[in-house]
């Protein structure tokens, strides 16, 4: 599985690429900049099976409807983020607006889901805390999670935002930390990073 990186829109917020068999791909995150997605997309001749989501802030979601409607492709995200993320409770700064619904919400995500695309095998885990729908996405044959804004290089997703509850966030992460130390992180801000590494030095973690 090859992944790809793009930080898109003004909060740089990362957009993944994976591709697998018979350049089948996976989004994660469509946050901004469509035509930037499409374009890869395009110069490397992928077809989009789905388009998956972390979780529903306006920097992680606003490029999604419009790139469901030029690459036609199942959503997947968990209800509780669904119910708010698409209206305007999802506005924050003015530049962004609020997020169009896409026409094809057709994966609800549920914790422990398994799903398999063109041979790209992950695991939906619930981790609510920076959202109350928030999940990570991990792919075990591959060693990878994608945390959304759930972990971060050397820090954690806010929990000031509507929705937000650090306790939740603090069970979250307890459970993150169970995964095999050389668990790759893909964040949804920042760097990459491990899970053996985050237990190590970031003070969420050992907290």
């Amino acid at each position: 599985m090859k992944i790809r990186t793009l930080a898109v829109g003004n909060f740089a917020a990362n957009c993944f690429i994976l591709s697998g068999e018979e350049n089948h791909a996976l989004v994660i995150d469509p946050g901004d900049d469509p035509d930037q997605i499409e374009r890869i997309l395009r110069d490397n001749r992928l077809v989009v099976v789905a388009y998956l989501i972390t979780h529903g802030h306006m920097d992680h979601i606003s490029a999604l409807a419009e790139m469901e409607q030029r690459i036609p492709a199942p959503v997947g995200i968990h209800p509780a983020d669904a119910a708010w993320a698409f209206g305007g409770a999802n506005q924050m700064p003015p530049w962004y607006g609020t997020p169009k619904r896409p026409g094809n919400l057709h994966r609800s995500f549920t914790d422990n889901q398994d799903w398999t695309d063109f041979g790209m095998h992950y695991r939906v885990l619930a981790t609510p805390g920076h959202t109350p729908g928030g999940v990570c996405l991990y792919f075990p044959g591959a060693k990878v999670i994608f945390t959304g804004d759930t972990l971060f290089a050397g820090s954690v997703g806010r929990t000031d935002f509507p929705g937000g509850d650090e306790g939740a966030l603090n069970q979250s992460l307890h459970r993150l930390a169970q995964l095999p130390d050389e668990t790759v992180v893909f964040a949804g801000h920042g760097p990459q990073t491990t899970i053996g590494q985050e237990k190590k030095t970031n003070r969420f973690m050992r907290a």
